[in-house]
């Protein structure tokens, strides 16, 4: 998201009142916008598919398919908008689990207003939303996630991948790294994809932290 841009927003909550405080709290802000929601997992994926948002805010706890489930199966079906968990539950497993999964945050209820509104903000452009009390659960995420079956050394990349990691390490969205390359966003969509697939990850700032851990290395 670049300054005079808005953010697309879609909000996963099965409780209405929930959803309807979130909508009248980011309506608000001009920079952000809501294009949908939904009470299960089963309509968010179709409406994420129909709406293309640039963020998701996702509730952990829902009837069905829970929130962990359905950023695991909108991964597995290229939905490649930032998925922020939003939920009441502070346990390590659930942060792990979110992260291993394709989220690109973690954000608790109890959160004051301002503060959500900031995080939102920052997952829009690129960067990690976690509530403060979560970061050393988020080292932790990092020091234990899975490693990739197979290691692609970071010189074994073609140039444009190389390029394109190094935008998404810097937090910036598929438009943004579209912009700058001169390429197409959807061009872009597919080098993220296969990137992902290629380094055996599943989230963006899993991608980031991999650039970290490896460009030095070559």
């Amino acid at each position: 998201m670049n300054e005079g841009t808005t953010a697309r927003i879609l909000l996963v909550d099965d409780h209405p009142m929930m959803r309807r405080g979130l909508r009248d709290l980011l309506e608000l802000e001009n920079d952000l916008e809501v294009v949908g929601e939904a009470g299960n997992g089963e309509d968010a994926i179709a409406l994420a598919q129909q709406t293309e948002p640039d963020l998701i805010l996702m509730d952990l706890n829902m009837p069905g398919i829970d929130g962990l489930e359905t950023t695991r199966r909108m991964r597995d079906v290229d939905i490649d908008a930032r998925i922020v968990m939003f939920t009441v539950s502070d346990e390590q497993g659930h942060v792990l689990e979110a992260l291993r999964n394709g989220a690109d945050g973690y954000l608790l209820k109890d959160m004051d207003a301002e503060q959500l509104i900031e995080q939102i903000r920052l997952a829009a452009t690129g960067r990690m939303a976690l509530s403060p009390e979560l970061t050393q659960v988020l080292a932790e995420a990092i020091r234990v996630r899975p490693k990739p079956t197979g290691q692609v050394p970071f010189s074994s990349l073609t140039k444009r991948e190389k390029e394109v990691l190094r935008l998404i390490a810097k937090g910036q969205s598929n438009k943004m790294i579209a912009r700058k390359l001169g390429i197409t966003e959807g061009t872009v969509k597919v080098h993220v994809k296969n990137l992902l697939h290629k380094l055996g990850l599943r989230s963006r700032v899993e991608a980031a932290v991999w650039v970290l851990e490896n460009e030095a290395k070559g």
